[in-house]
């Protein structure tokens, strides 16, 4: 088992940047694969970034490519989310996952293990 508690989330203008934290435990954080997803109102979740376990390679999706960075701590058990250069768009609440399989995946059944959800608003 593994628990993630998400944090950072938060109302900010457009054009500014906010810093998501992701904590894990229950588990070796070096064996398992991190993700970023978000849901927007009325949206499907979606696959924003994710990093594997070495943190040697990155994933990210089209929308947030250049803007965002993942990263992770593996000797706090915490992964990051650097978002820079927010767009309205971006708002949704912002999901960590954990996936026991070696390889990154950009869907979301593929992760075993999720965190509650973090806020983010962007305004205009």
């Amino acid at each position: 088992q593994v628990q993630l508690v998400e944090s950072g989330g938060g109302l900010v203008q457009a054009g500014g940047s906010l810093r998501l934290s992701c904590a894990a435990s229950g588990r070796a954080f070096t064996t398992i694969v991190m993700g970023w997803f978000r849901q927007a109102p009325g949206k499907e979740r979606e696959f924003v970034a994710a990093l594997n376990r070495a943190g040697s390679t990155t994933s990210y999706a089209d929308s947030v490519k250049g803007r965002f960075t993942i990263s992770r701590d593996n000797a706090k058990n915490t992964v990051y989310l650097q978002m820079n250069s927010l767009k309205p768009e971006d708002t949704a609440v912002y999901y960590c996952a954990a996936r026991s399989a070696g390889w990154i995946s950009f869907i979301p059944i593929n992760y075993d293990y999720w965190g509650q959800g973090t806020q983010v608003t962007v305004s205009s």
